[in-house]
């Protein structure tokens, strides 16, 4: 009886292939393309602030090698971008970056399926998760490049974050991705950073963007929690935030040099006044 061989498992490459050729399956539409040009999402630095605040309340760990990659995709804490006739990735970014976390993933199979169903063709994810040695690497290469540790570190080191390439759209694909995301971020499931230099959006996706996830209590989102997440068909009392009303400095300089103004103008007043009253008593003599 002959020896039966070994069966080997597929690996995420012959995966990769197979998905590369499944069709583009057209869903319903979510988010129209705009009859405008809606305005860039540009980053700042509480937004990038923000990314790594989120990060730090879901627990996610800074990435510091492909060892612990490697121990990620072993535990299912990281998955493979989803690739796709939909999806596609950057042939520069290498085989060994090319995951994120699995939400972002949801996420990206979400919106390549949107967008091929308006537009019939792919996009193009230029980078995903990153390490802390590949990141210093980038710090003494590229200027632009986030730190690796502080409040301004680069979300790609925790995998929730991906670059989508804006190379190539066309006006109506860039007014409909920011009308698209920027319906997300207001819904407080991701943060968007759009790049120019780079061209590429840049996307951090929060573990609540599943629509089904209960939010913790110690995100903030930027709108309506009900609408967000689906919680409940009953609305309830939205919860009264105490709002200091003290006034800034700025604004006690601006308002003291005001009244500053307001008092000189009264005394030029009254200096006029009695230099016309003086004027007609010298004219009539009485003076």
């Amino acid at each position: 009886m002959a020896a039966q061989e070994p069966i080997q498992e597929p690996s995420v490459v012959d995966a990769v292939e197979e998905t590369t050729q499944a069709p583009i399956q057209v869903q319903p539409r979510i988010v129209p393309i705009p009859r405008y040009a809606p305005a860039p999402l540009r980053g700042s630095r509480d937004v990038l602030v923000h990314q790594n605040i989120i990060a730090d309340v879901e627990g996610l760990s800074r990435i510091q090698n492909d060892a612990q990659i490697r121990e990620m995709l072993a535990e299912q804490s990281l998955v493979a971008l989803p690739v796709s006739a939909a999806l596609q990735v950057d042939p520069r970014l290498p085989s060994n970056r090319r995951y994120c976390r699995p939400w972002t993933g949801e996420f990206l199979t979400d919106l390549a399926r949107e967008h091929a169903a308006l537009f019939h063709r792919p996009i193009q994810v230029n980078s995903a998760v990153r390490t802390v040695a590949f990141q210093r690497h980038l710090e003494r290469i590229n200027g632009n490049a986030a730190p690796v540790s502080g409040d301004t570190a680069s979300p790609h080191l925790t995998g929730q974050a991906v670059d989508i390439g804006k190379k190539g759209m066309s006006r109506q694909e860039i007014g409909w991705m920011r009308a698209y995301l920027g319906q997300l971020q207001d819904a407080g499931k991701l943060d968007v950073e759009e790049e120019f230099q780079q061209a590429c959006f840049h996307i951090s996706v929060y573990e609540t963007y599943d629509p089904t996830a209960i939010p913790s209590s110690n995100l903030v989102a930027r709108a309506d929690l009900r609408q967000a997440y689906a919680l409940s068909p009953h609305p309830t009392a939205p919860r009264r935030i105490a709002v200091s009303h003290a006034p800034s400095r700025r604004y006690v300089v601006s308002h003291r040099r005001a009244r500053s103004r307001a008092r000189l103008r009264v005394v030029h007043h009254r200096r006029r006044r009695r230099h016309h009253v003086y004027a007609g008593m010298l004219a009539a003599g009485m003076r």
